[in-house]
């Protein structure tokens, strides 16, 4: 599959998992995108090449963005999802 098809891919299945457990993410990608997703929602100016292809920077504005309560809850979940499975996505 194409790195565009992936992405465009992801973010649909990342639109999907934002409403499962980060458990039922599909991937290691699936759980990067959502995780990232909410980020770049927040204003995050990426730094990784991963980040910049994936995301827009041009209407970025924070390296350090305000975050919900119920986003920071969901990345935290992300986050240990990712460590319990060993992701390497953009490392």
């Amino acid at each position: 599959m194409k790195p565009s098809l992936m992405i465009a891919a992801a973010g649909l299945a990342a639109g999907l998992t934002g409403l499962v457990p980060a458990a039922s993410a599909a991937s290691c990608w699936d759980l990067w995108y959502e995780r990232n997703a909410i980020y770049d929602r927040n204003g995050y100016c990426f730094s990784s090449s991963l980040g910049k292809r994936t995301f827009d920077n041009a209407d970025c504005w924070t390296r350090n963005p305000a975050l919900s309560q119920w986003e920071q809850r969901r990345v935290a979940e992300i986050k240990a999802e990712e460590r319990r499975r060993g992701c390497k996505v953009n490392n």
